[in-house]
């Protein structure tokens, strides 16, 4: 869904468990809470603090 990015949980090469919290996003004045389907090491973070974002963007990557 559409809206901006309120806070990223994990960095680039942090290992990640199914699950897990990675970000923070603000939409439709509500917060809601991104969780990795998977488990695996984050190969890429692919938005900042205050992006705004699409319903089809890449957010994170998990290798």
């Amino acid at each position: 869904m559409p809206g901006n990015i309120l806070d990223v949980k994990v960095n680039v090469g942090d290992h990640v468990e199914a699950n897990q919290l990675v970000l923070m996003l603000e939409a439709m004045k509500m917060e809601n809470e991104i969780f990795t389907p998977v488990a695996g090491t984050v190969v890429g973070v692919h938005v900042k603090k205050g992006d705004s974002v699409n319903s089809d963007d890449l957010l994170i990557s998990i290798g």
